[in-house]
């Protein structure tokens, strides 16, 4: 009996990458679509080159397929509202006609927490009514209803929300919040840093897509932390574990808010406007459905997950800086005014 095939699109970025690890030690076979290829992938993997938003290569990509794990997206250190849509709307549509079309036994859709904007209450759970914020979030809950409305014609979608990923390997944004602490420079965080916020770690949320892979019929699962605080005491802690000096300080919110948004629209920045939107918000996911239903338990709490992140970026950092990753999250990044505001806090 041939070894079912697994379809990693984007499988070349950070979490694809943590994704096809875990597939490939469950001992499936693999197959990543991705515009590039990745250094590290390994031999018994397939790569299939291609635009998620033509549909030759996808059809390709898809043929033959068991499950499909649809990793693609821009995101949003991306900045580029066309694509925001035609990558993470339009792309998404195409593959789920040719899954349809291949009669793929199942697709998992990795979402996002930004469907949800900034939320006016917490924790948020699968039946709170999305509310978009910005150009990203909204194309993701495009992408969803896509999904929802594929699942009324027969095609088995599961959609995955999680929070923001971490783990060993994660770079983009939180590469300069790590370069920043490596020099002893203090890290802000708008007003007293006390909003409650959940990430989750890239292969907590991998042994989330395997298990709900597993399970037949289309549905909607949250995934996090079981044990996270709020920003500061996160950064603190990483702070404490770094010991170089570097301390947390509070930032007035509405002017800190204003700036990065200023800065992004003008280009001095790496930050987009989620980043603005959320960095000081609260937002955090009730999990208790995944945990029922997939018998899937988060290992990693919001600090071991920073604390391993950061351990691994001191450990790769030359080799990083050296290189060019095949995604915003696999890659270091251009600080631009951000180099000089690390000297004002």
């Amino acid at each position: 009996m041939a070894t079912p095939l697994s379809l990693i699109t984007g499988g070349s970025g950070y979490f694809g990458s943590r994704l096809r690890d875990h597939l490939r030690a469950a001992g499936q076979a693999v197959r990543v679509f991705d515009l590039v290829d990745a250094d590290d992938r390994p031999a018994d993997v397939e790569f299939v080159p291609g635009d998620i938003r033509d549909a030759g290569p996808v059809a390709r990509a898809v043929a033959h397929c068991d499950t499909i794990y649809h990793c693609v997206a821009q995101v949003p250190l991306a900045k580029d509202q066309p694509l925001f849509h035609s990558v993470n709307v339009g792309g998404t549509e195409t593959l789920l006609r040719a899954a349809a079309m291949a009669k793929v036994r199942k697709v998992i859709y990795i979402s996002s927490s930004a469907v949800f904007g900034a939320p006016k209450t917490n924790p948020v759970t699968e039946t709170t009514p999305p509310t978009p914020g910005e150009a990203y979030g909204r194309a993701k809950r495009e992408g969803e209803q896509l999904c929802q409305a594929f699942a009324e014609r027969g095609l088995d979608v599961t959609i995955i929300r999680p929070r923001t990923i971490m783990g060993h390997g994660r770079l983009g944004i939180f590469q300069i919040l790590f370069e920043w602490i490596r020099e002893g420079h203090n890290v802000p965080v708008l007003g007293r840093g006390d909003n409650v916020y959940q990430f989750v770690h890239a292969d907590d949320l991998a042994d989330a897509c395997l298990r709900a892979a597993a399970q037949p019929g289309p549905t909607l699962y949250h995934c996090g932390a079981a044990r996270f605080g709020t920003m500061r005491e996160t950064l603190e802690s990483l702070c404490a574990h770094a010991r170089t000096g570097a301390r947390v300080r509070s930032v007035p919110t509405r002017a800190a808010v204003a700036l990065m948004k200023l800065t992004s629209a003008l280009g001095w920045s790496p930050l987009g406007p989620y980043h603005a939107l959320m960095y000081g918000r609260s937002l955090w996911f009730d999990i208790t459905k995944a945990q029922r239903q997939l018998d899937w338990q988060p290992r990693f709490s919001n600090v071991e997950m920073f604390i391993q992140t950061y351990d691994w970026y001191l450990a790769n950092r030359e080799q990083v800086l050296r290189a060019h990753g095949a995604s915003h999250h696999r890659s270091a990044v251009k600080q631009g005014v951000l180099a000089l505001a690390k000297y004002l806090w």
